[in-house]
Parts: structure tokens; C-alpha cells; sequence
């Protein structure tokens, strides 16, 4: 299945949509994003790696969903989030799909083995996104706003009319 395919089924479920912004969903992902990369800090430093690699993913997670939050974009979709990063925002979304990917790895499968310095590694790259992720809500202006809202428009039409 194709970009456009996908986001045309996900529009077509209501998976994703061009909704109102809204400061107290952005405000909520913020706060849950924090938290969970400080429970990813404590689960490391407790040499529970894989319980770690999963929450440093969805701090990475949630602070993208306080993006699409400022922006008025709802996606419930973890693909489609990444796609909309470089879409959207034109942002590189390795580092999510990598955590996305590691994180699958250990929820999942049992031979996976985990060192601590790669676990280390994930939470810090981690806190790197949400910090990106955070100075980009923040510093987001109301013509950015505008900017946003309108490529995703553009995006869902083009994937409607199935280009």
C-alpha cells in the first residue's frame, strides 16, 4: 500500500483529520511524553532495559502527538505520526522509527538482547526528539500554524483524489 492509499484510509476511518488545535491535548502529550521519559531514566537505571527502550519510544511518541495536537492535526496512526513529521513538518522521522522499531523488538519478541549502553543510547535519543520536538511547538507561530494545516489539506486531498 502506498503514502497516499494509506492516509486516504486512515482519513476515511477518521484516523486522521484536520481538527481544531487544541493547547490543553498539546499541554496533556507534553506532560505524558515527560513523564514517561522519566520513568524511561528510572527503568534504565534499574536495569529494566526493556521496559525502558518501550516508554523511551512512546515519550518520543507523545511528544509528536503534541505537535499534531498544536497543530490541529489528529492522528491515531503510529506510522502515519512519523509520515506526517516529514509530510507535514519536513523533519527527519529516523530517530522515531528506529525507537518504533526497538521497541516492537523487545515488547515482542523474547532473543532480544538488550545491552545497557544501547538502552542508554535510546533514552538519550530520546530526549533529544522530545526536545526538538517540544523548541518546534513552542517556537510554532500563528503563520507556521497556518503553514501546517494547509500542507496537511493539500496532503489529504491529493491522497483523496488517489494521486
Amino acid at each position: 500500500m502506498g503514502t497516499a492509499d494509506f492516509l486516504r484510509r486512515l482519513h476515511k476511518e477518521e484516523s486522521l483529520q484536520l481538527v481544531e488545535p487544541s493547547e490543553s491535548l498539546k499541554d496533556a502529550y507534553h506532560s505524558k511524553s515527560e513523564g514517561f521519559l522519566s520513568s524511561a531514566k528510572l527503568l534504565l537505571d534499574n536495569d529494566r532495559l526493556e521496559e525502558a527502550v518501550s516508554l523511551a519510544y512512546y515519550s518520543m511518541y507523545y511528544s509528536v502527538l503534541a505537535l499534531l495536537f498544536r497543530t490541529g492535526i489528529k492522528c491515531e496512526n503510529h506510522t502515519a505520526a512519523a509520515m506526517l513529521l516529514k509530510l507535514v513538518f519536513e523533519k527527519d522521522p529516523a530517530d522515531l522509527v528506529k525507537a518504533k522499531a526497538e521497541r516492537i523488538e523487545t515488547q515482542y519478541y523474547i532473543d532480544t538482547e538488550l545491552t545497557r549502553e544501547e538502552v542508554r543510547h535510546m533514552v538519550l535519543m530520546a530526549e533529544t526528539f522530545d526536545g526538538e520536538m517540544f523548541d518546534l511547538v513552542e517556537r510554532m507561530t500563528a503563520g507556521d500554524l497556518e503553514k501546517y494545516r494547509s500542507e496537511l489539506k493539500n496532503i489529504l486531498a491529493k491522497a483523496v483524489k488517489g494521486k
